[in-house]
C-alpha cells in the first residue's frame, strides 16, 4: 500500500475515532437548550406551533455565537448572527422560487458569508449562519407579508438567545474575566508542577494567555476599577511565567527547585480556586504563607544569592502581589492601588473592519479563496438541487455551507463525520421516535435531550453533535408536519453529495498548506528575532510585553498551520520534517529569550549590559536573515560567528563581580548560539533533502 493511501486510511480512522474532552458549561448548554425548546412548548401549549417553530429556529442557527467572552462582545456577536439570520430568512422567503435571483443570492451570501473568515471562528459563524437560512427558508417561498413575519420570528430567536447568554451581566458584571483569569493561573499551576518542560502543555497555556489578553484588553473589555485589578494579575501572569520558565532552564539544586515549584503551584492553585468562585483569595493566603516560610528555610538569610535563589525570591514577591489583586479583583472587590490602563499588544488589536476586508481582497488572500469557493459552492448545489428537483433539496446546498472551510483538514474532517453524523441521527432518531408515543410533549422531551446533546459535544466529537442535531431538525420539522422517517434517505442523499460538492471545490481551487507552512514558521523566527532586539533595551518593559506577545501569536499560527499540513495528502515529507524540526528548535529559543527576561528584570544593571545588548543584537540579525531566508525559498549566506563572540562574552564574564548573574548569562548566551546553529542545520539539511524530493504543488 503507498503511504498516502496509508496516510488517508489513518487521517480517516483518526476523524472517526478522535474525542477532545467536552469544554462547553453545563449553563451554557441549558441556556441554549431552553431558547430553542421554550418558545416552541409555549407555541404548542397555546395553539401557535408557528411562532414557536420560527423562534426555535432561530435560537437553533445562532447557538454557536454565543462564545465564551466578556458580555459586551458576546451580546455584539449574537446581535449580529441574528441581523444576518433575519436578511436571509427575508430572502430567501421572498425569492425563494425564482432561480435566478436565487443564484445570485446564494453567490453574494456564499462570497461575503465566506469572507467574514478573515475575521476568525467566531465571526465565521455568522456567515455560514446566514448562507444556510436562505437555502433553508428558500424551501418555503411567500409574500412580502408572510415572509417579514417570518424573519422576524428568526431574529426574534436569535435576540432571545441574545437575553439568556448576557442575563447574568448585572448579576456577575466580571465573571467572564475571573473564568479567563483562572484558566490561566491553572495553567501556570500545572506549569509550576513540571520539574521539566513538558511541550504538550505548553499550547494550552499560551491559547488561554491569549485569550485573556482578548478578554481584559480587547475592544469590547468591561469598564470599572475591578479591571485595573485584573490587568495587574495579567501582568504578573506573564512575569510568573517567565520566573518559572527561568527556573526551569537553570537545572540547579533538583530538590530545592523542585520543593519551591510545588509550593508555588499550590498558590496558583488556590488563586485561580478564588478567581472562579469570586471569593476571597484566603487558602492563597494559607498556600502563600507556607510558600514563604519555605522560603525562609531553604535560602537562609544572609547566604550567598545564587541564580537560582534569586528567581525564588522574585517569584515569591510575584505571587504576593497576585495573592494581594486576587483579593480585590471582581465586582465585590475593592481596588486599593490605583493603576493606569494597560492597551492591548498590539500583536493582538485589529484593524478596522473595512481595511480587513480590502486586505483580503486578493487572490493569494486564503479569505478570498474561501469566500469564492464558498459562492460558487452554495450556488451550484442550490441549482443541482432544484434542477433534479430533489426532494428535501435545500439539505444540499446547506450542507455544503457548513461542511466547506477554509482549509483542507477541517472540510475533510466536517464532510467525514457530517455524513457519518446524518446517517446515525436519522437512523437512531426514527428508532426512537417509533418507540416514543406519539405525543408532542414526548417529541419535544426527546428534542430537549438531542438538543443539549448536540451543543454540549460539539467541540468533543462533530460525528456525535451531527447525529444530535439531526435528531433536532427532524423533531422540529416534524411540529412542521414533515414526517420524520419518509425523508430518511433523501437527507442522506443530500448530505452525502454536499460533503462531496465541499470537498470538491477545495480540491478543485485549494490552498494546500504546504505552501504556506515556510512563511508561517519564518513569522515565527522573525517575530523571535524581534522580541530578542527588544530585549536589548533593558528599560523598555512595555516593548518586551509588546513583542514577547506577538512571538506567542506567531507561535500559535505556525503551530497551527504544521497541524494542517500533517493531514493534507500528498505532503512531501521533508517538508513535514523541517516544519517539526523549526518549530521544535524555535520553542528552545523562546524559552531562552524568556529566561534572559526574567534576568533583566531584577532590580539591579545585570554584569557587561552592553556588550551582552550588542551580543543579543548579532543573535536577533543573524535570526532574522535565517527567517527571510526560509521565506524566500533561497540558500542560506555566509553567517554571523556567533560562537566567536559568545566566547568573548563569557570571558568577560567571568570577571564580572555578580558571579550567579554572570554563570546565568554565560549559559543563556551558550544556548542562543546553540539554538541558531541548529536552526541553521536544519534548514541546510531540508535543502539536501528537497533537492532529491522537490515539493510538489
Amino acid at each position: 500500500m503507498s503511504s498516502s493511501g496509508y496516510s488517508l486510511r489513518n487521517t480517516v480512522l483518526e476523524s472517526l475515532i478522535k474525542t477532545k474532552r467536552p469544554d462547553v458549561p453545563i449553563p451554557v448548554v441549558l441556556r441554549n437548550t431552553a431558547a430553542v425548546v421554550l418558545p416552541l412548548g409555549i407555541g404548542l401549549a397555546t395553539g401557535y406551533p408557528e411562532a414557536g417553530l420560527g423562534i426555535a429556529a432561530g435560537a437553533l442557527d445562532t447557538m454557536f455565537s454565543d462564545q465564551p467572552g466578556p458580555y459586551r462582545q458576546r451580546m455584539t456577536q449574537l446581535v449580529l448572527a441574528s441581523l444576518a439570520a433575519a436578511l436571509a430568512s427575508l430572502c430567501g422567503f421572498l425569492i425563494g422560487d425564482q432561480l435566478v435571483p436565487m443564484m445570485v443570492a446564494t453567490a453574494l451570501f456564499g462570497f461575503f458569508g465566506g469572507l467574514l473568515a478573515v475575521f476568525g471562528v467566531d465571526i465565521a459563524r455568522v456567515g455560514m449562519t446566514s448562507m444556510i437560512l436562505l437555502v433553508v427558508t428558500a424551501a418555503s417561498p411567500t409574500a412580502l407579508a408572510g415572509a417579514s413575519a417570518g424573519a422576524a420570528l428568526i431574529f426574534a430567536g436569535g435576540i432571545l438567545l441574545t437575553l439568556f447568554s448576557v442575563a447574568a451581566w448585572p448579576l456577575q458584571r466580571y465573571r467572564p474575566e475571573r473564568l479567563a483569569l483562572a484558566g490561566v493561573y491553572r495553567g501556570l499551576s500545572a506549569l509550576a508542577r513540571q520539574q521539566s518542560h513538558d511541550e504538550a502543555d505548553v499550547p494550552a497555556l499560551t491559547d488561554a494567555m491569549t485569550t485573556l489578553q482578548q478578554t481584559l484588553l480587547g475592544r469590547h473589555h468591561a469598564r470599572g476599577r475591578a479591571m485595573e485589578a485584573f490587568g495587574v494579575l495579567l501582568e504578573l501572569a506573564e512575569r510568573v511565567r517567565l520566573e518559572l520558565t527561568a527556573m526551569a532552564e537553570l537545572r540547579a539544586n533538583p530538590t530545592i527547585h523542585a520543593m519551591f515549584r510545588n509550593d508555588a503551584a499550590r498558590v496558583l492553585a488556590a488563586i485561580a480556586d478564588a478567581l472562579e468562585q469570586a471569593e476571597p483569595p484566603i487558602q492563597a493566603e494559607r498556600a502563600l504563607q507556607t510558600l514563604q516560610a519555605s522560603e525562609n528555610a531553604l535560602l537562609s538569610p544572609g547566604a550567598p544569592v545564587d541564580a537560582l535563589a534569586a528567581h525564588i525570591h522574585a517569584l515569591s514577591g510575584q505571587l504576593a502581589a497576585a495573592v494581594r489583586n486576587a483579593n480585590w479583583a471582581g465586582s465585590r472587590g475593592e481596588l486599593r492601588a490605583a493603576a493606569a490602563e494597560t492597551p492591548l499588544p498590539a500583536a493582538l488589536r485589529s484593524h478596522s473592519a473595512w481595511a480587513t476586508l480590502r486586505a483580503a481582497l486578493t487572490p493569494h488572500s486564503v479569505a478570498f479563496r474561501h469566500a469564492v469557493r464558498s459562492a460558487l459552492c452554495l450556488t451550484v448545489a442550490f441549482w443541482v438541487s432544484r434542477q433534479w428537483q430533489m426532494p428535501h433539496g435545500y439539505w444540499l446546498p446547506m450542507t455544503a455551507a457548513i461542511v466547506l472551510r477554509p482549509d483542507f483538514a477541517a472540510t475533510f474532517n466536517f464532510g467525514l463525520l457530517r455524513v457519518v453524523g446524518t446517517i446515525l441521527g436519522l437512523v437512531l432518531t426514527t428508532a426512537i421516535l417509533h418507540f416514543t408515543p406519539h405525543e408532542a410533549w414526548a417529541h419535544l422531551a426527546v428534542m430537549t435531550i438531542l438538543c443539549m446533546a448536540f451543543r454540549y459535544l460539539a467541540t468533543a466529537h462533530y460525528g456525535v453533535a451531527v447525529a444530535a442535531l439531526t435528531g433536532t431538525v427532524v423533531i422540529l420539522l416534524s411540529f412542521e408536519g414533515v414526517n420524520s422517517s419518509s425523508a430518511v434517505m433523501d437527507r442522506v442523499i443530500n448530505t452525502a453529495l454536499g460533503s462531496g460538492m465541499a470537498l470538491l471545490a477545495y480540491v478543485l481551487w485549494p490552498t494546500w498548506e504546504r505552501r504556506r507552512v515556510r512563511a508561517s514558521m519564518a513569522d515565527m523566527l522573525k517575530a523571535y528575532a524581534d522580541y530578542l532586539r527588544a530585549l536589548t533595551q533593558p528599560e523598555q518593559h512595555d516593548l518586551h510585553r509588546e513583542t514577547r506577545t506577538a512571538a506567542r501569536t506567531a507561535r500559535s499560527n505556525a503551530q497551527a498551520s504544521l497541524e494542517r499540513m500533517r493531514v493534507e495528502p500528498a505532503t512531501p515529507r521533508h517538508l513535514l520534517d523541517l516544519a517539526d524540526a523549526l518549530f521544535s528548535n524555535g520553542n528552545r529559543l523562546a524559552r531562552t529569550a524568556m529566561t534572559l527576561e526574567a534576568i533583566m528584570r531584577g532590580d539591579e544593571p545585570f554584569p557587561e549590559q552592553a556588550e551582552v545588548s550588542a551580543f543579543v543584537e548579532h543573535v536577533a540579525d543573524s535570526l532574522q536573515r535565517i527567517a527571510r531566508t526560509l521565506d524566500e525559498g533561497r540558500p542560506l549566506g555566509p553567517q554571523t560567528d556567533l560562537r566567536s563572540l559568545q566566547r568573548s562574552l563569557a570571558a568577560l564574564l567571568t570577571m564580572a563581580e555578580d558571579k550567579p548573574t554572570a554563570d546565568s548569562l554565560t549559559r543563556i548566551s551558550d544556548r542562543l548560539v546553540d539554538n541558531v546553529d541548529t536552526l541553521v542545520h536544519v534548514i541546510g539539511r531540508t535543502r539536501e533533502a528537497a533537492a532529491a524530493s522537490p515539493i510538489s504543488g
